[in-house]
């Protein structure tokens, strides 16, 4: 199965968290903090939303922040997914 997001929506993935630190220790699950960095999965075409255009500025494969709320969680053949509005999107990380 596979999703395809309308409109202005994205598809979004958290990526893992580190699990050692930058001077070589390493942590457990517990202590490892949830990144809010996503890699992008899928982007929907843009178009007229709410009466005003929208043109995809993200495309597959960036990564990006979004705020800690943001979006709908759905689970996708044992794969945990976001969709978001490109507008929650806060920023593309280089």
């Amino acid at each position: 199965m596979t999703l395809k997001p309308l409109a202005d929506r994205v598809i979004i993935k958290q990526v893992e968290a580190e699990e050692t630190t930058k001077a070589g220790i390493i942590l457990t699950s517990a202590a490892q903090e949830k990144p809010q960095v996503y890699e992008v999965i899928e982007v929907g075409p843009g178009g007229i939303v709410d009466g005003n255009e929208v043109v995809m500025t993200v495309k597959k494969g960036d990564r990006v922040l979004t705020g800690k709320y943001s979006g709908t969680e759905v689970k996708l053949d044992g794969e945990e997914l976001t969709i978001v509005r490109q507008s929650d999107i806060l920023a593309i990380v280089d």
